[in-house]
């Protein structure tokens, strides 16, 4: 259950003329980033101006840093606690100007809330979700939240193929149980995430058709 899609579509879609921010969420691997581009690219260029923002823990930033000062990783180097502190103040931080900055585009959200709570959870924190939540809460919930689903091994395997950092399967399948065991995770749009990104990117559009104003189609990636 904690890597397979329970649901094509579990919630309403909301009216169009609300929606104001959508985020994109999953495990590491996913191709979150390169979807939150295409998505803001193509509604722009569907005359619905969109921005990118990336609400990113800063844990990999913090896992190279920690690697410089001679230890393994950044939990080695401030502690389990220390890093789920920082991890949780750098995406509030980032949340908050997003939601800020956005100065009436839509807001295409790479991360959102949702993944603070499932790295508390996957890094056995879990029992800080409590006070999480309570500083989260200040924020408004995305009118669509995608979960890109993607088999944590072939996961791995991407992460190992771009080469710029490592993650374990064992945290990975931690990650992906915890998204199902949120209880936002009946709200999610699951998109399956196997495909090249351009498939991917045409499985959000299909999603987005019913929540956009009439006659409005976002424009796929580039050929």
């Amino acid at each position: 259950m904690g890597s397979e899609p329970t649901s094509e579509l579990a919630a309403a879609p909301r009216s169009p003329a609300r929606i104001r921010r959508i985020a994109l969420v999953g495990i590491d691997g996913a191709g979150k980033t390169t979807q939150a581009h295409l998505l803001a690219e193509g509604m722009t260029a569907a005359g619905l101006p969109a921005r990118y923002w990336r609400n990113a823990g800063g844990r990999r930033w913090l896992d190279r840093l920690a690697v410089r000062l001679g230890r393994p990783d950044a939990r080695r180097l401030i502690g389990r606690s220390g890093l789920m502190l920082f991890e949780a103040m750098l995406r509030w931080l980032a949340i908050a100007r997003a939601n800020v900055g956005s100065s009436g585009a839509i807001a295409v959200m790479d991360r959102y809330a949702v993944c603070q709570y499932v790295s508390l959870r996957s890094h056995g924190a879990g029992g800080w979700e409590r006070i999480a939540r309570l500083a989260y809460r200040v924020f408004p919930r995305p009118d669509v939240t995608f979960l890109l689903w993607l088999p944590p091994a072939e996961a791995r395997r991407r992460i190992e193929a771009r080469g710029t950092d490592h993650e374990s399967l064992e945290h990975l399948v931690r990650s992906a149980t915890a998204y199902w065991s949120l209880p936002e995770s009946t709200e999610f749009v699951v998109i399956d995430a196997r495909g090249d990104s351009a498939q991917v990117a045409g499985l959000i559009r299909q999603q987005l058709a019913d929540r956009l104003p009439g006659g409005v189609s976002v424009t796929g990636p580039p050929a």
